[in-house]
């Protein structure tokens, strides 16, 4: 503490700091109330230490606060906006909130000890008594989110029914949409000036890095990836000078317990597998082999793949008209330890990629028509999230198509009636037979060449890895710009001609 305060450059941002709260009206200094009694402290810009390595602070739930969590949007909704800004044509701006928490109003009663070397003068043995949430306490992002909700509504915006941090404001014909997450907003049209009133902000301009992402907007379609994030992690874990492989695993790559093997530095091995399962936001490619890994200690080869393919992302085109559609296959038996099966899905905004997913089944499926019947379960839940979802948006679908390779889990889901193949099934898997019949989605046979699930469930050889990969939309930067182009002159050469 006596070395940050020598330090000026410290001590003018913490004079920056204090009078932002001033102006903000944070708190008030008072006399501490009869019954105070600090119990730590917590320094946000640097937590110290005591002699048992613990950091002196701590909240007591039902004492100190009641609900604190805040709500955060899915990276599914953050690309579903951004597949559906493509396809209208609009781009999409960010802008950053001046110390965001400031402006969260608490209802408890907190107080806190003025910071050390900058108390008041005239009352030094004060306290104050907070009016709003500072940073490090635990209702603050909840605090600020309350107050930014109430300000959208009042100013005429209508929240989304699924996605609450969601929120449209319709004038004339135009439509204001604003996506919320913690204190980065993401907005499409011109509602930057009506925030700035309210709030002290920053417009950070046109949306190009957002929790990781890298996002280049152009007028032929949106392209995301992760190209910084990959080198990043290939230089923090030594895997920079490596040798690229073209597949992220080998189809002839089995894994199981290993009982006399070497012993993996478990620590490494964690933190390899949560890097790569950030990555997997937007690189499909790589989501079954990063999934398979996080169950056995085994070293993750996948590095040695992103570093023949650091560039990859997806191609959100703005050519494409939004029909949603969805794909779900199964590797029954996969697993060669219990002998669960692997569920693959993903789903589609026409050609945009916007979610997928790669999981290991809860239950071991007796037969194939189960494991495949399991898989498309899962894909048609997903399915009527994203149908609400996009609800909010202006878009209204009939029955959604759900892609399935598997004749016999067609039928089963189509006829009600129980036989062998069929009793055994959980009964909350069933569920999918009764948006069936409800008419939410329309179950579809697709030959096994054509199941873009295919790659979320085993390794495929190089030639169908790739094809595969590009029909999901996966594409380095310049061959989605090629991409891109040639829709523009395909959709031109149809308006000629009709």
């Amino acid at each position: 503490m006596s070395h940050a305060l020598s330090n000026p450059n410290w001590v003018n941002a913490m004079h920056e700091e204090l009078e932002n709260f001033e102006r903000n009206h944070v708190w008030d200094l008072v006399e501490p109330p009869p019954n105070y009694r600090p119990i730590g402290t917590k320094w946000v810009f640097k937590n110290k230490q005591g002699e048992d390595g613990m950091v002196g602070f701590y909240q007591k739930e039902g004492i100190d606060y009641e609900e604190t969590f805040a709500p955060v949007s899915r990276l599914e909704a953050i690309r579903i906006l951004l597949a559906f800004a493509a396809s209208k044509g609009f781009k999409l701006q960010q802008m950053d909130v001046k110390s965001a928490f400031l402006n969260g109003c608490i209802e408890e009663e907190v107080y806190v000890k003025q910071p050390p070397g900058f108390e008041s003068a005239r009352f030094p043995d004060r306290v104050y008594k907070l009016r709003k949430a500072l940073y490090g306490l635990k209702q603050a992002p909840r605090a600020w989110y309350a107050r930014l909700k109430s300000f959208l509504l009042k100013s005429g915006f209508v929240m989304g029914l699924v996605d609450k941090t969601l929120f449209f404001l319709s004038r004339g014909g135009d439509t204001l949409i604003v996506q919320i997450y913690v204190d980065d907003i993401i907005f499409g049209g011109s509602s930057y000036a009506l925030m700035s009133r309210e709030f002290e902000m920053s417009l950070m301009g046109e949306l190009q890095f957002f929790l990781g992402l890298q996002i280049k907007q152009g007028f032929e379609g949106t392209f995301v990836h992760q190209a910084k994030y990959t080198r990043d992690i290939l230089k923090k874990f030594n895997m920079g000078d490596s040798k690229p492989i073209t597949t992220p695993m080998s189809t002839n790559t089995a894994l199981d317990a290993d009982e006399d093997g070497e012993a993996v530095d478990q620590k490494e091995f964690r933190g390899m597998i949560s890097s790569l399962l950030y990555l997997t936001a937007t690189r499909p490619d790589i989501q079954f082999t990063v999934c398979l890994c996080a169950r056995y200690q085994a070293s993750p080869w996948i590095f040695r793949y992103l570093k023949f393919t650091p560039e990859l992302g997806f191609w959100y085109s703005s050519c494409s008209s939004l029909s949603l559609r969805g794909f779900s296959d199964a590797d029954h038996a996969g697993c060669r330890i219990d002998r669960k099966s692997t569920s693959g899905t993903c789903q589609l905004l026409r050609t945009s990629l916007v979610s997928w997913s790669s999981h290991k089944q809860a239950s071991v499926a007796l037969s194939t028509t189960e494991a495949e019947y399991v898989a498309a379960a899962s894909c048609c839940s997903q399915l009527l999230w994203m149908k609400a979802t996009l609800s909010d948006f202006g878009l209204r679908f009939g029955r959604i198509p759900l892609l399935v390779d598997s004749t016999s889990a067609i039928s089963v889901a189509k006829n009600p009636v129980l036989h062998s193949r069929t009793k055994h099934t959980d009964v909350r898997f069933h569920f999918l037979r009764d948006h069936y019949e409800k008419g939410d989605i329309d179950l579809v046979h697709v030959v096994s060449a054509n199941q873009l699930a295919d790659i979320f469930t085993k390794p495929l050889e190089f030639n169908a890895f790739t094809r595969l990969r590009g029909e999901l939309g996966v594409e380095g930067v310049d061959n989605a710009l090629i991409k891109g182009e040639i829709e523009s002159q395909w959709t031109g050469l149809i308006a000629l001609l009709v």
